[in-house]
């Protein structure tokens, strides 16, 4: 509960209708899309202008009541969560595209803005932002900016933070930064921009946002590839790599998710396959005809059962429909879905496949794998009951086998969803003591209260027991 003295400046800041206290509200801000975590805000605040932003922030900071940045709440790490309580600050009114330049290829928003709005702004201009986090319609840019979202294009385009350019940030002490600009090339003084991206709102609340387009490729095709193994299909993403060619999205789907998805919505997957490969390429309509060819043949060499090419941009759009149906057609195999992401060197893909297989059995757990092939991160996807404590734990320890097998292979805890509170614990098993150290000190410096985002990524570290000592 607010006081009144943080109540009353927090309703001047903001005018009616925009400070939240009914239990049904703070219910709906309590929780988001990371099943298993909830929390107990005591406000939530909706500003519309950075000037409100700085009167929340300066008010919270004197009352030392924390703040939890929120956009729609689409994180898979509990990253917006309320645990500690606080003000959660949504900026979902701040929603504006504020310029889009076809001069210079950049497009300026508001952090409320939602992905999926500003690609078509872009579209609109003959221009391109590629980013394409699986939520892209209902996830925000200042949420894709928190967590440095990736998505299906992140091979050939990158993720989030190669497109920033610029931001306006509040700090903690309620001053207004700006970083970055248009310039192509700008190296004067720090890179507060990167610094910034991916912090998952623990050391400012962003309130805009400058990103670099690039012009909308006037061509794509899609390839969809069988195989009889996953092993096979490894191969194939990997030989695809080796035969010179960037696709725009390697993507694959094992057999438990293609099952689901043709369950769900039936798209012509072939339930058949063990695992497929979707692969896309975009660009000029020569260069994409040439690639999709040297990518069936490599696919066929390295033992595809069947090929499929689609270039007509609807046949193209439904099977990328089927693979962005892999989260909901799997959620529906029980009460709650954990699903994770673990990230390895290519050359590693099928190691991981295996461990995430072992990790499994050897708990007794029907797990599901779908993800980027092309850059090595994986998606396994396991269903659970929150009213089963035995059925939670062995999936717990089995996350905690993955995770173990992903660093032993020379991957990382997480590829895009971030760290949050949800893996909060496992990041001291990816860093060293001493870089644990020095990111605590650029929280200390730019947020020495610890207002913003308060109990994220720092946790204690979990101790590493059973066969994750041996992954």
């Amino acid at each position: 509960m607010l006081s009144d003295t943080l109540r009353r400046r927090l309703l001047d800041a903001l005018g009616d209708g925009a400070l939240l206290e009914s239990p049904e509200a703070l219910a709906a801000y309590a929780v988001a899309a990371t099943p298993l975590f909830a929390g107990a805000p005591a406000a939530v605040a909706l500003p519309t202008t950075t000037a409100q932003v700085v009167a929340i922030v300066r008010a919270c900071g004197e009352a030392g009541v924390g703040i939890v940045p929120r956009g729609s709440g689409t994180n898979l790490s509990a990253g917006t969560i309320p645990d500690r309580g606080g003000l959660v600050l949504c900026t979902a009114r701040m929603n504006r595209i504020l310029e889009i330049d076809a001069a210079n290829w950049t497009a300026e928003v508001e952090p409320g803005a939602v992905t999926a709005s500003l690609q078509a702004a872009a579209a609109a201009q003959g221009l391109y932002y590629p980013p394409d986090p699986g939520s892209q319609r209902i996830s925000t840019l200042g949420g894709n900016v928190a967590e440095n979202s990736g998505g299906m294009r992140c091979l050939k385009y990158g993720v989030t933070r190669d497109y920033v350019m610029g931001l306006e940030v509040v700090l903690a002490d309620g001053s207004v930064v700006q970083t970055g600009g248009k310039n192509v090339k700008d190296v004067a003084g720090y890179d507060l921009t990167r610094l910034f991206v991916g912090s998952e709102g623990t050391l400012g609340i962003v309130t805009r946002i400058l990103v670099r387009l690039v012009p909308a490729p006037q061509a794509r095709g899609t390839v969809l590839a069988c195989f009889a193994g996953m092993e096979e299909a490894a191969a194939a993403s990997a030989a695809v790599i080796a035969a010179h060619v960037i696709p725009a999205a390697l993507e694959f789907l094992d057999r438990a998710t293609i099952a689901a998805v043709e369950s769900y919505q039936p798209s012509g997957l072939p339930t058949d396959a063990a695992a497929v490969l979707l692969i896309e390429q975009d660009g000029h309509p020569a260069q994409v005809a040439d690639d999709l060819a040297t990518i069936a043949r490599v696919c066929r060499e390295a033992g595809a059962s069947d090929l499929r090419t689609a270039t007509d941009p609807a046949a193209a759009d439904r099977l990328w429909a089927a693979r962005r149906a892999a989260l909901p057609a799997l959620a529906r195999l029980g009460p709650v879905l954990i699903m994770e992401d673990a990230t390895v060197p290519r050359s590693r893909l099928a190691d991981m496949v295996r461990a995430i297989d072992a990790a499994a059995r050897g708990q007794g757990l029907r797990f599901a794998t779908f993800g980027h092939a092309g850059d090595g991160n994986l998606h396994p996807t396991c269903p659970g009951d929150a009213r089963d404590p035995a059925l939670m734990a062995r999936i717990d320890r089995a996350f905690e086998e993955i995770f173990a097998a992903a660093l032993a292979l020379g991957g990382t805890i997480t590829g895009e969803h971030g760290v949050g509170l949800a893996k909060a614990g496992y990041l001291p098993w990816r860093l060293s003591p001493e870089t644990m150290a020095a990111m605590r000190a650029v929280k200390r410096a730019l947020d020495p209260g610890d207002l913003f985002n308060p109990g994220k990524i720092f946790a204690a570290p979990r101790p590493r027991t059973g066969s994750a000592l041996h992954a």
